[in-house]
């Protein structure tokens, strides 16, 4: 059995969660998250603690308790406390901006780059090169972070590129002259 699977999740007060069939639907204030559980999973629910147990134990099912009790805890603490995310732009003239439902990059390409901000996140430009991403959906947060880093990933000769908040670049020695 999954060390992992077995622990309890805590509910919050202010979070409802409904179990019809393989749909979970967990509610709060930063929003409504929804997914689909294996009808080999079973969720109990005792007062202000979910347990997520296996009802057949074979291996494949044993890799999947984990797992589950995992989605569901991210879901839990999405709704109530929200997810942050923080990325730095570092390099000359890297630069953000938010308009409107997108958000303009300028990386040192000849164009700025535009990309459409998803609906659950909320984009936040602190001093021209901090992004603060907030969402309670975890999956997405990580995701469109993703995406942005991927414009200019941190290389290591000059560190420059865009970084996570407290990212630590291995730096290389360059060709060293004569």
């Amino acid at each position: 059995m999954s060390r992992i699977g077995k622990l309890p999740i805590n509910i919050p007060e202010n979070v409802d969660i409904n179990y019809s069939g393989s749909e979970l639907t967990v509610k709060g204030k930063f929003g409504t998250l929804q997914t689909k559980i294996p009808d080999t999973i079973g969720i109990q629910q005792d007062d202000s603690i979910l347990k997520v147990s296996l009802k057949n134990e074979t291996r494949n099912l044993r890799s999947l308790h984990g797992l589950y009790r995992t989605l569901i805890n991210n879901m839990v603490i999405g709704v109530s406390e929200q997810f942050q995310l923080t990325l730095i732009l570092k390099g000359v003239g890297y630069r953000a901006v938010v308009q409107g439902k997108e958000i303009v990059l300028n990386l040192g390409y000849s164009h700025p780059v535009k990309m459409d901000i998803p609906e659950n996140v909320s984009v936040e430009v602190a001093q021209n090169t901090t992004i603060n991403l907030k969402s309670c959906d975890k999956e997405l947060l990580g995701l469109f972070a993703s995406k942005i880093r991927a414009w200019r990933r941190p290389e290591p000769y000059k560190g420059k590129g865009i970084l996570y908040k407290d990212e630590q670049i291995i730096r290389k020695a360059g060709k060293s002259g004569k």
